[in-house]
């Protein structure tokens, strides 16, 4: 005989754990209906895999329906999935955590903010309670597949549940939400009207591999004539979700115009993709990915508000929009959907538990947007310049951010050089046409090309016939300074540092060289010393240089100075730095450099001697682009030197 209705109480602990599912877990109520349409279509999965060895099972037309009854302020999501015995509604669904949960609870206390309480709730399945967000009461039937007797739970949420057999009920299950008022400040929408209904399953549930049905005529509504009140014919179903998902089909048998169409969707862009990636991996973590490289840039690219990563499934589920988790910061362009097969979650579906699983995911998608990216380069040279101006600014941020992928990084850098007026060219490029001798990839920086073309740093590098690449993105400043090289061969500022191109053409320079240059130091000692001292307050030291042919001065940075860009960035951002000072050049063929050596040696007590030299150290500041210390000063000295040389 069959046992009679019970009424249970909840355990205190699982009270309190039930409180808290209702009132604290959920930000958005809405995906309560998520919720209970992944459990439905779970219980349907279950179904069809025991009847592949159980043939006393049947599983066709295997769906979710939907149920509104206005009249009665109920929604009802009935599946005719693997169902429950009475045995399984207690222990599924009538105990909350049954082992641990007053150290669960502790744990919650002890977490010092929400997502740790969320966390630690994420380790039992209580997503079935959500319904209580939006529900005063919830009434479930259910029966097994197999059995003959069902089983009927209902609990208002508080203290305690009932549970009672029950004859005649269909294989599956149907849960009845006694809904609330809807309350806008409180998130409660209205859970009876059908496009509401409608919009949750497109944003949560469109890929369900099972249909979700709903009537067109809502319970209690009919008319007299037998149409509903929006006028549609009474009695029939509507699917809901497009069962679409393109990810869990093979590639061959998805076409062009449906992964762009697809695209579309996600990623309201109109136009094609550069690129597809439709990936699956197999093994002990399964998961399926489609993945895609836009052709152009969204406008908040470089907003800080703007949304990155891919949208995260779980066995088609929607879970979250933006997963920046599984894509890192500078491949935030990609967009697309990865699939997890039994990733956990927590309540939910939110907060990702296991890090080491996703991880893993994360590292392998970006090896394979980096690898897509590589094959554009190789096989389409046009199509890959587009992608490169639209995303080279930030792929390039995943030089400083991705220390893993940076030789992947480095062979997909283009960037404007000396070489070509027009085309760019990649690293490697730049290595296959060095000149003999050199193992250096020489660059400069600055605020444009013109800039960079102009700056007294090329003069030698122009005169010589050397390549240089010509860096103009802020990004370009940090890490030239933080990656020494690329396939062995050092990354060198033609404006840091000591630069000899007559060593770097034959390794040594020549005997007469050598000689001419010890001379020339020996001549210009005095005045060198002399200016060192004059312009200590500016720099650090005053040299001849070999990288100037026709400018007068230059200021160069030690090999492992800031940059004056990278430190007014720096300074921007509120960082105190130390002043920078910087190495003054001097070109000693330059006449004015040469006047100023003959001035120098017929005496220092002319006070026009150290009125120069600081307008050759501003001059010099003036040619790269810098800020000088006192424009007014600096005026006043040139127009008196023009004054008197008139």
């Amino acid at each position: 005989m069959a046992s009679p209705t019970q009424t249970l109480e909840f355990q205190a602990e699982t009270r309190q754990l039930l409180q808290l599912v209702i009132h604290s877990i959920y930000s958005n109520k809405d995906i309560f209906l998520r919720e209970l349409i992944s459990n439905a279509s779970d219980a349907l999965d279950k179904l069809r895999l025991e009847s592949l060895t159980d043939t006393t099972l049947e599983a066709s037309d295997p769906h979710i329906i939907l149920e509104v009854d206005k009249g009665a302020r109920t929604l009802t999501v009935r599946d005719n999935g693997i169902g429950m015995t009475r045995d399984d509604v207690v222990d599924l669904i009538g105990t909350i955590a049954k082992s641990g949960t007053a150290g669960l609870l502790a744990k919650i206390k002890e977490a010092k903010d929400a997502d740790a309480a969320q966390h630690l709730i994420g380790q039992f399945g209580v997503g079935f309670y959500s319904a209580f967000m939006v529900a005063d009461k919830v009434t479930l039937h259910t029966r097994r597949a197999g059995t003959e007797q069902g089983a009927v739970w209902e609990s208002d949420g508080e203290g305690t549940y009932t549970i009672a057999p029950a004859d005649g009920l269909p294989v599956g299950t149907s849960v009845t939400l006694h809904l609330k008022a809807e309350d806008s400040e409180d998130g409660l929408g209205d859970y009876l009207a059908q496009w509401k209904i409608r919009q949750i399953v497109k944003q949560y549930s469109d890929f369900i591999r099972w249909p979700i049905r709903m009537a067109t005529e809502p319970i209690g509504t009919t008319t007299d004539d037998g149409a509903d009140a929006d006028g549609e014919a009474a009695g029939e179903l509507e699917t809901l979700n497009s069962m679409k998902a393109l990810w869990a089909r093979p590639r061959s048998e998805v076409t062009e115009a449906e992964y762009s169409e697809f695209y579309q969707q996600i990623s309201h862009d109109w136009q094609a993709p550069a690129e597809t990636i439709h990936m699956r991996a197999e093994g002990t973590f399964e998961y399926e990915a489609l993945l895609f490289i836009p052709t152009h840039a969204p406008f908040d690219l470089f907003s800080r508000d703007t949304k990155r990563g891919v949208q995260l499934y779980v066995k088609r589920v929607f879970i979250m929009d933006d997963c920046d988790a599984l894509m890192p910061n500078y491949l935030r362009f990609v967009k697309g959907v990865v699939d997890a097969h039994d990733l956990s979650l927590n309540v939910s579906r939110e907060i990702l538990q296991h890090d080491r699983q996703i991880t893993a995911v994360r590292r392998r998608l970006v090896k394979k947007v980096l690898g897509a990216l590589k094959d554009i380069q190789t096989k389409n040279g046009e199509t890959y310049a587009k992608v490169w101006e639209q995303f080279g600014r930030v792929l390039k941020e995943g030089l400083i951010e991705d220390r893993d992928n940076t030789d992947a990084l480095l062979e997909l850098v283009s960037a404007a050089s000396t070489n070509d007026a027009e085309k760019p060219t990649t690293l490697r490029e730049y290595v296959e046409r060095m000149k003999d001798g050199q193992d250096t990839i020489y660059y400069l920086t600055g605020e444009n090309r013109a800039m960079v073309e102009n700056s007294p740093h090329m003069e030698a590098f122009t005169a010589k016939g050397y390549e240089v690449l010509i860096l103009t993105d802020p990004v370009d400043e940090v890490w030239t300074d933080q990656i020494p090289a690329f396939d062995g061969h050092r990354f060198q500022s033609i404006a840091k540092g000591q630069v000899d191109l007559d060593n770097d053409a034959d390794g040594e320079g020549s005997d007469e060289a050598k000689a001419e240059k010890a001379q020339r130091e020996e001549d210009f000692a005095a005045l060198l010393a002399w200016l060192q001292t004059t312009l200590a307050e500016h720099v650090k030291q005053v040299r001849l240089s070999t990288r100037l042919t026709t400018s007068a001065a230059c200021l160069v940075g030690d090999a492992h100075d800031l940059t004056p860009t990278l430190e007014k960035m720096y300074r921007a951002m509120g960082q105190e730095l130390p002043q920078v000072k910087r190495i003054l050049e001097l070109n000693p063929t330059h006449p004015l450099i040469t006047a100023l050596h003959q001035a120098h040696q017929a005496g220092t007590d002319n006070p026009a001697l150290a009125e120069t030299a600081e307008l050759v150290h501003g001059s010099a500041l003036l040619a790269e682009g810098g800020d000088l210390p006192d424009p007014a000063r600096f005026t006043r000295l040139l127009t008196d030197r023009l004054t008197h040389a008139l």
